[in-house]
């Protein structure tokens, strides 16, 4: 009888233990195209906690000055939606391509997410 208890606490809690959000993005890129120097830009990003647990975005780390991000700051419920808003100033006078990283650590299996935007500025 111990064996069977014992055997069933086990499968309980690997089952416990594989449960976890997952953050699906819709897209992990944009691209603004060709913009005016000065010109602001904004792009969000959806995503779908597509697991069994509640998601949370822990940190969203922007690659310079000139992006900024903001995100769903509440738990992400299973099936629910979530967003990372990007907004690229366009303040650089410097005309040219750019490409920023905009990184999303959560509590999901994919615990590192990373979403890019670029665009020209151009002269």
């Amino acid at each position: 009888m111990k064996k069977i208890l014992l055997l069933f606490a086990a499968v309980l809690f690997s089952i416990a233990a594989s449960a976890q959000a997952v953050a699906k993005f819709d897209k992990t890129s944009h691209n603004f195209g060709t913009i005016a120097p000065g010109q602001a830009q904004t792009v969000t990003f959806n995503f779908t906690n597509t697991g069994d647990r509640p998601l949370i975005v822990q940190q969203v780390f922007t690659s310079c000055g000139c992006t900024a991000a903001e995100y769903t700051k509440t738990e992400v419920a299973p099936g629910a939606k979530g967003t990372v808003t990007v907004k690229f100033d366009g303040k650089n006078p410097t005309s040219g391509t750019f490409t920023k990283t905009i990184t999303v650590r959560t509590n999901a299996s994919n615990s590192i997410v990373r979403l890019t935007i670029e665009g020209t500025i151009k002269k």
